[in-house]
């Protein structure tokens, strides 16, 4: 499967973005999906997860403000993210992976001003 990022931007603290993960090939709903971030100087870190039956798992720091989804029918992943901070900020990238296989999209840039 090949992935494909977008919807980042630039947005005031407090307001939403959704993410979007197009994929391309064969199988996309047996994948598991994740959404990772990187900031600028840290470490890269696992945002969100949602497995091919549809359990979702979140990094303490967007519980409750972030929502992973997908469309299977669409070959699609999103990442709703609400009340964004400024520590939002970094670039985001989608992941694929299953038994054998694993792929990394490219990253779609958010950045929160205060």
């Amino acid at each position: 499967v090949q992935l494909q990022a977008s919807g980042g931007g630039l947005v005031q603290a407090g307001g939403s973005l959704r993410l979007s993960c197009a994929a391309s090939g064969s199988f996309f709903s047996s994948y598991t999906m994740d959404w990772y971030r990187q900031a600028p100087g840290k470490q890269r870190e696992l945002v969100a997860t949602i497995t091919s039956g549809g359990n979702t798992q979140y990094a303490d720091s967007v519980k409750g403000r972030f929502t992973i989804s997908r469309d299977n029918a669409k070959n699609t992943v999103y990442l709703q993210m609400n009340r964004l901070k400024p520590e939002d900020t970094a670039v985001y990238h989608c992941h694929g992976r299953k038994i054998g296989r694993d792929a990394w999209g490219q990253g779609t840039q958010v950045t929160v001003s205060s």
